[in-house]
């Protein structure tokens, strides 16, 4: 039976003062055949303590031993990051964002919406929407600066829009011909960008995709422009411009129906002319 190979042990030590704020850690496995000849999985630990960090170790460890000795059919590496992801780190709530996991009451939520609020005198506090990534329910929290919650580590794997069909994206991890179906739902209002062969980013946690996001940048095709209203006294900076994916945005008025641009597609606003 394959055995787990130690830890490899810095010679440095760190005083509370001097704990560095990124840590990588390389856990060496010795049947590196398992892992598609990935001999290490690297980890990066952001603002854990040495402590904390020796814990981590020993449970993942642990589960690595405990998914072997049961003879399970997940691979080691499945084991590790599934070990990882669920020993989270405390972090201020004001530092969360779209995207991020957290674990709650004993539930694990992802965060939807996160918008910034100023106070006055009563300070900052951070608003945000949750979803229970079991159950889908919506969650509306509003955390003020001093409160902190535990946030998971997530994993994000890269893969190639293959085609969409109805509510469902058909995706394939190009390394490994994997193919996955998600809801087009996981991608939020980006989802109208989504095209063949377009490379994006799953978030995965605990085997299951909770987040998928489109390049920050993509070209579309003006199908048509809104003509400027009659009796202005002076031409509009922008105008209403249709694109080829159904989609409504504002443009430059110098633009017409057949041409290129670059959107953003976090905010659907217009980036420049594509002139390629």
């Amino acid at each position: 039976m394959p055995t787990l190979n130690r830890i490899r042990k810095s010679h440095r030590t760190w005083t509370a003062s001097s704990i560095p704020t990124k840590l990588t850690v390389n856990f060496v496995l010795p049947y590196a055949s398992e892992l598609s000849g990935k001999e290490v999985l690297k980890t990066e630990m952001r603002g854990i303590a040495t402590r904390s960090l020796y814990s981590l170790s020993r449970s993942i460890l642990s589960q690595a031993r405990q998914g072997i000795t049961a003879g399970r059919e997940t691979s080691p590496l499945d084991s590790l990051w599934s070990a990882i992801q669920r020993r989270g780190v405390k972090v201020n709530a004001i530092q969360l964002r779209p995207g991020n996991v957290i674990e709650r009451t004993g539930r694990t939520f992802r965060v939807v919406e996160a918008e910034h609020k100023q106070q006055g005198r009563g300070g900052a506090s951070i608003q945000v929407e949750l979803r229970d990534v079991d159950n889908g329910n919506k969650l509306n929290l509003r955390f003020g600066t001093e409160e902190s919650v535990e946030k998971v580590f997530v994993h994000e794997k890269s893969y190639t829009c293959l085609y969409t069909e109805g509510d469902t994206a058909f995706l394939i991890e190009p390394d490994t011909f994997e193919q996955v179906e998600v809801p087009l739902d996981i991608f939020g209002k980006a989802s109208v960008y989504l095209k063949e062969e377009m490379k994006v980013q799953l978030q995965l946690y605990d085997g299951r995709a909770l987040a998928a996001f489109l390049p920050k940048h993509v070209t579309c095709t003006i199908e048509e422009t809104q003509l400027p209203m009659k009796g202005l006294t002076s031409a509009p900076r922008y105008k209403r411009a249709l694109l080829d994916n159904g989609s409504t945005i504002q443009v430059p008025s110098y633009l017409e129906a057949g041409e290129k641009i670059v959107i953003n597609t976090e905010d659907d606003s217009f980036v420049k002319r594509d002139n390629k």
